[in-house]
C-alpha cells in the first residue's frame, strides 16, 4: 500500500516521503496515528502543493537574512570591562555580552546563533562569527577595551581642628 508519511519516523522515512508499505502496518499504525495518509492523486498533488510553498518560503526567509547578515557585519561593537593588573580582564567576554551590545545598537541576534571559539579574555579586537540561518553566516568585529576607571581627587591628610 502506497502512503505518504505526515512526520518524520525512525526505520521508516521522513516526512512527504511517499512509501509503498504493508498493507496491516498502514491500517493499523499509521493511519489511525496520523503519521501517514493513503497516497491518492488528490493527496498526491497536495503534497507537491505543500513542497513548493515551503521551498518558496525558505528562499524568501534566506534572502531576508542574507540582507540582514550584511548590516550586521557592517556593525563593530565595543565592549568596555574592568581590568586589573598587567591589563588581564576580570572574568571574559560571552556570547550574551556580544548579544546585548548588538541589542543596544538596535540589531537582535540571539546569543546561541553566536559561535566564539573560546570566550574572549583579551584586550583588543577579534572577528566573531554569527550563523544566522543554516546557510547565512556573518561576522562582526568585537573590540573590548579597558573601562576608563574615574579620576577620584586626591586628598591631602586631614587635620582635625581641635
Amino acid at each position: 500500500m502506497k502512503v505518504i508519511l505526515r512526520e518524520d519516523i525512525d526505520d521508516v522515512g521522513n516526512i512527504g516521503d511517499v512509501l509503498e508499505v504493508a498493507r496491516g502496518f498502514a491500517r493499523n499504525y499509521l493511519i489511525p496515528r496520523n503519521k501517514a495518509v493513503e497516497a491518492t492523486s488528490r493527496s498526491l498533488k497536495a503534497v507537491e502543493h505543500a513542497k513548493r510553498v515551503i521551498g518558496e518560503k525558505a528562499k524568501k526567509e534566506k534572502a531576508a537574512l542574507e540582507d540582514y547578515g550584511k548590516k550586521v557585519s557592517s556593525t563593530s561593537i565595543t565592549i568596555p570591562v574592568n581590568v586589573g593588573k598587567d591589563d588581564k580582564l576580570f572574568g571574559s567576554v560571552t556570547t550574551k555580552d556580544i548579544a546585548d551590545a548588538l541589542a543596544a545598537q538596535g540589531i537582535q541576534v540571539d546569543k546561541r546563533k553566536i559561535h566564539l571559539q573560546h570566550p574572549i579574555k583579551e584586550l583588543g579586537s577579534t572577528k566573531v562569527q554569527i550563523r544566522l540561518h543554516s546557510q547565512v553566516t556573518t561576522e562582526v568585529t568585537v573590540t573590548v577595551v579597558k573601562v576608563q576607571a574615574p579620576e577620584v581627587p586626591v586628598e591631602g591628610p586631614s587635620v582635625a581642628q581641635g
